[in-house]
């Protein structure tokens, strides 16, 4: 991440809630609370405003929730460039994968200690966008093994890639980052990178969290793989 400051938009129900966090972005040199959201029609609104660069999205909260927040935001021209990071219990809610396939860039734990929500919104914000990639990729897992809703992704999904970049995707899905991939295939870090992008572009996928998404669908990742 560049010295520049994070743009920080905190949106959950609880007042309390949003209070503890704000408190904790504002006490990091490269962090900014821009605004805060007690509803998911909120969240949309100040995201438009407030110039944010990562949203930290409640999954629970009345009038829109957080994957219709997450879908409208996801889908606005003009916050291509704003990230979302969806807070959930984990265990409880089942729909973080729809919050994944409407564009979230990952999940948080919401019972995450200060340091790894901080670290979190570092890594999302920089674009490497899935948090905590073996924990995420396995809560992706388990949840398609259910009812699916079709993937937001373009038809033909990974048909379209050439036979490196399967492999380069199949590392993806299995939380391996830019320099771990590049290890694993004998290939420089910048190499990996270039063929991530390449990969985001075919599938037009937001990001990682998307490519998870479609390697679990297609088949080439399966529960247990990772």
């Amino acid at each position: 991440m560049s010295d520049r400051t994070i743009r920080v938009l905190l949106a959950d129900d609880q007042t309390l809630v949003r209070a503890a966090f704000a408190m904790l972005v504002e006490s990091a040199r490269d962090m900014h609370v821009v605004g805060q959201a007690g509803t998911g029609r909120e969240a949309v609104e100040l995201a438009r405003t407030a110039r944010a660069d990562l949203v930290v999205m409640d999954l629970r909260m009345p009038d829109l929730d957080g994957i219709e927040a997450t879908r409208l935001i996801a889908a606005d021209e003009d916050l291509a460039g704003v990230r979302v990071l969806v807070l959930t219990t984990y265990d409880t809610d089942e729909d973080v994968v729809e919050a994944l396939r409407a564009g979230a860039s990952g999940f948080l734990v919401k019972d995450t200690r200060p340091a790894e929500l901080l670290d979190a919104i570092r890594t999302v914000a920089a674009g490497e966008a899935l948090l905590s990639p073996g924990p995420t990729a396995r809560v992706i897992a388990r949840l398609l093994r259910g009812p699916t809703t079709p993937s937001a992704l373009p038809d033909g999904g990974p048909d379209c890639l050439s036979d490196r970049e399967k492999e380069v995707l199949t590392l993806v899905a299995r939380g391996l980052n830019n320099t771990e991939i590049a290890d694993a295939l004998g290939l420089s870090p910048l190499t990996a990178k270039t063929h991530v992008s390449r990969i985001m572009g075919k599938l037009g996928a937001r990001d990682r969290a998307q490519l998870v998404i479609v390697a679990y669908e297609s088949g080439m990742v399966t529960p247990g793989a990772v």
